[in-house]
C-alpha cells in the first residue's frame, strides 16, 4: 500500500480531541482511510451494514469501476480475456498475476487434467442425499468432505498445500458438479476424459452415457468456456468475503472453499440466474410473451411487490461488461440449436427490448445483467434451472482460491472480528423462577 501525502481528521462536536486518520492510495480506485487505531484513539467503532464503504483487505486479483462497467482481472480488461484466452489460462492468471506462455499454459492444462478424477468413495457419500435434494446441497457437503480425503493438502498455512487444494479443487470441481447431476436423475456417473478440452470434458460428464460416444458441440462449447471467465472472479463480493473469513481462521482449503459454495447459493448472489429463469417461466406460465407489457408495468408498481430479476446490478451503475459478452455468446446459442423462436427465449427477448428502450428502465440503468443471459445460455444448451448456481460455483472457485491464497500470504492479514453496535439489554441480575 502506499501512503498518501494527506491524512483524514475526524472531529468531534462533544469537544472529544480529534484523531488524525493515515489515507492510503490504490493504484487505481478509490483511497481509503486507515481505522485500524480508531479505538483505541477514540473508544468508537465504525457502523458499516454491508461493509459498503469497508475495505477489509488489500487485493491485487480484481478491479471494478461500478460508474463505468469495468470489470479487469489482474489489469486485463474482462471483454480482451473473454474473447482471448481460455479458462484455463484465465485460471493461471488469476492465481499467479500473469497470463501464461505456450509451456506454461501446456504444463498448467496438464496439471488440472491430471486431477479430474475423484476418490471413488465419493460416489458412496453421494448416497447419503436425496435424489432430489438440491445440488447446491450436494456440493457443499461435496466440496468440504475433500478434505478428509485429501489429507496432503488440508494445511492452509503451507503454500504448497495450498497450491495441491487449487489444482485439485479446479480440476474436480465439474466432476462433482456432474456427478450432482447425474445422481439426481439416477444416471450412470461419467469418468473425466482426458483428450478433451475443460469445458468439453464438463459438458461429456454432463450429457454423456456409456452407451455411446459424446461428441461434443464446438459453439455450445465456446459458450461454457466463457460462462466459466465471466464469473472466474469477482472482487470482494459476498461469497469471495466469506471465503477470505473462514480461511482467516486457519481452517482447510476445502472447508473455506465450500464455505464459500454455501453463501453463492443465495437467491440474491448466485442464485440470481435461476431466480431469472424462474420468473421467465412463471411470466410463460401466465399468459407468456402477450402479458410481458403487463409484467413491466407492475414492476414499476412499487406496491405490487413484483421484481424484475436479471436486470441491474449492485455494483455496476452502468451496463454489466459481462453482460454484452453473454448477450452475444446468448444470440450465437440460440441460433447454433434453432432456439430463436421458443417461447420462453422470444418472451426473454422481449424483456430485453422494454427494458433497453423503456425511459423507466434507461434511467434508472436497469439493463441487463450477466445473470439474465447466462441463465437463458445453460437453459437452452440443457442445464437443468436447479444446477446453474453449481455451474457459478464451479466457475468461481478459482477466484476464492486466488483470494484465499493472496489473504494467507498478506503479512497484515487476521482472523476477521467484526464489530457491532449492541442495542439490547444493559447488564441485569436473573431472578428466581418464583419472581419473574
Amino acid at each position: 500500500m502506499k501512503l498518501a501525502d494527506n491524512k483524514a481528521t475526524l472531529s468531534f462536536s462533544n469537544g472529544a480531541p480529534s484523531v488524525e486518520l493515515p489515507v492510503y492510495q490504490g493504484n487505481i480506485g478509490p483511497d481509503v482511510i486507515d481505522i485500524r487505531k480508531l479505538y483505541g484513539q477514540s473508544g468508537m467503532f465504525t457502523y458499516d451494514p454491508g461493509f459498503l464503504s469497508t475495505a477489509a483487505c488489500q487485493s491485487a486479483i480484481t478491479y471494478i469501476d461500478g460508474d463505468k462497467g469495468e470489470l479487469l482481472y489482474r489489469g486485463y480488461p474482462i471483454e480482451q480475456l473473454a474473447k482471448n484466452c481460455n479458462f484455463l489460462e484465465t485460471c493461471y492468471l488469476l492465481l499467479y498475476g500473469e497470463l501464461p506462455n505456450e509451456s506454461q499454459k501446456a504444463d498448467f492444462e496438464n496439471r488440472v487434467t491430471q486431477h479430474t478424477m475423484v476418490n471413488e468413495q465419493m460416489q458412496f457419500f453421494l448416497r447419503g442425499f436425496r435424489r432430489d435434494a438440491h445440488p447446491m446441497a450436494v456440493l457443499t457437503g461435496l466440496v468440504g468432505g475433500m478434505s478428509a480425503f485429501y489429507h496432503d493438502s488440508t494445511d492452509i498455512n503451507n503454500p504448497e498445500h495450498r497450491e495441491i487444494a487449487a489444482i485439485r479443487l479446479i480440476a474436480k470441481m465439474p466432476t462433482l458438479v456432474a456427478m450432482a447431476y447425474k445422481y439426481g436423475i439416477g444416471a450412470p456417473y461419467m469418468y473425466p476424459k482426458n483428450d478433451l478440452s475443460y469445458a468439453g470434458n464438463f459438458m461429456r460428464m454432463m450429457f454423456g452415457n456409456p452407451c455411446e460416444e459424446y461428441k461434443v458441440n464446438p459453439v455450445v462449447e465456446k459458450a461454457l468456456d466463457r460462462i466459466f471467465i465471466l464469473h472466474a472472479d469477482h472482487e470482494q463480493n459476498a461469497s469471495t468475503s466469506t471465503v477470505r473469513l473462514c480461511g482467516s481462521s486457519g481452517t482447510n482449503p476445502f472447508a473455506a472453499i465450500s464455505a464459500g459454495v454455501a453463501c453463492l447459493w443465495g437467491p440474491a448472489h448466485g442464485g440470481a440466474n435461476e431466480a431469472c429463469l424462474n420468473m421467465l417461466e412463471h411470466i410463460q406460465a401466465n399468459g407468456g410473451i402477450a402479458k410481458v407489457g403487463e409484467f413491466m408495468e407492475q414492476v414499476k408498481d412499487k406496491n405490487s411487490g413484483v421484481k424484475l430479476m436479471g436486470f441491474g446490478h449492485r455494483v455496476y451503475k452502468n451496463y454489466d461488461p459481462r453482460a454484452k459478452l453473454m448477450q452475444e455468446t446468448c444470440n450465437e446459442i440460440l441460433a447454433e440449436l434453432g432456439l430463436e423462436k421458443d417461447p420462453l427465449f422470444a418472451l426473454a427477448k422481449q424483456l430485453e427490448k422494454i427494458a433497453l428502450e423503456d425511459d423507466y428502465f434507461v434511467q434508472r440503468k436497469l439493463y441487463p445483467n450477466v445473470d439474465f443471459y447466462s441463465g437463458i445460455v445453460q437453459r437452452a444448451i440443457g442445464i437443468p434451472v436447479k444446477l446453474f448456481t453449481g455451474i457459478f460455483a464451479l466457475a468461481r472457485t478459482v477466484g476464492w482460491i486466488a483470494q484465499l491464497n493472496e489473504q494467507m500470504a498478506d503479512p497484515e492479514y487476521k482472523i476477521g472480528r467484526p464489530r457491532q453496535l449492541f442495542t439490547g439489554s444493559v447488564a441485569r441480575d436473573v431472578k428466581p423462577l418464583n419472581q419473574r
